[in-house]
């Protein structure tokens, strides 16, 4: 999520030789809706100071580094690098009020600090315009994210009493010799699978009509395995306007309340998966 990793290099062509000068780049944490030079402390990654390159109305949020990727074999180093990054980004957001989210590791490289500097305003310039176009879509909006679940012994056990075709097979069972029997529970289990499938993406059908009316915009993300023997049935990332929260949480909790079901809604965020495309 967030904004393409873009590598802008000063390298002059036709050079004899290559100059052995260790290239310097810019980390980029996102572009802020204000044309403000500031400095944000040493907030950054590993405590790099974090500072801001303006142009015109709009801001890039930057710490200056080697142009090297941040790259580890220790799982609990990169967490703490994406939670650094991540916390720049929401600090950010709240002193500005619109940000653009970069992915992980975005950087913008020059042979000097002064190249990546200079490369890095060339970039917002020459994209300020689709810059600006996308700040304004996520202006006064927030992210969200949205997981409904659901019981499927609940939902299982609802066919059985509801379901005409299933509560009749579940009758004839108890008539049946044993050996017959078998064959018959093999049939409902069969049948009961089948139904739950159908009621499944009938649920994701009604419930996303029912969020998307709420939100700016929407994605659909994979489900995910649930803990307490729960199935999830729809996860959606939201773009939601400040004016539109309240219904949407009420919405959900609407939707909490139906027999079998639950519902998981976490944020605000910044709009880390809707910053992409053009």
């Amino acid at each position: 999520m967030g904004l393409e990793t873009e590598y802008v290099d000063d390298t002059k062509a036709g050079q004899g030789q290559k100059n052995k000068v260790k290239e310097e780049a810019l980390y980029l944490y996102c572009v802020a809706d204000g044309g403000e030079q500031a400095s944000l402390g040493a907030i950054g990654i590993s405590g790099h100071e974090v500072y801001t390159i303006p142009y015109n109305d709009i801001c890039a949020v930057v710490h200056h580094c080697p142009a090297q990727p941040y790259q580890s074999d220790n799982q609990e180093v990169m967490k703490t690098w994406v939670i650094e990054h991540q916390g720049v980004v929401d600090m950010a957001w709240k002193k500005w009020g619109t940000v653009l989210p970069s992915s992980f590791d975005t950087m913008i490289k020059g042979e000097s600090r002064d190249g990546a500097e200079q490369n890095m305003k060339d970039w917002l310039k020459r994209e300020h315009e689709n810059l600006r176009n996308k700040l304004d879509k996520v202006r006064d909006r927030a992210e969200y994210g949205v997981q409904i679940f659901w019981d499927p012994n609940v939902i299982a056990q609802n066919l059985m009493e509801t379901n005409p075709e299933i509560r009749e097979l579940n009758k004839e069972i108890k008539l049946k010799p044993k050996g017959l029997a078998y064959m018959y529970r093999q049939k409902l289990e069969n049948l009961i699978k089948r139904e739950m499938e159908t009621s499944a993406d009938t649920c994701f059908r009604v419930f996303y009509s029912r969020v998307k009316k709420h939100t700016g915009d929407i994605r659909v993300e994979k489900t995910k395995k649930a803990e307490q023997n729960l199935q999830m049935v729809l996860n959606l990332s939201c773009l939601v306007h400040k004016d539109k929260y309240a219904g949407l949480g009420e919405e959900l909790s609407q939707i909490n309340q139906m027999k079998g079901f639950s519902v998981r809604f976490t944020g605000p965020w910044p709009p880390y998966s809707f910053v992409g495309g053009s």
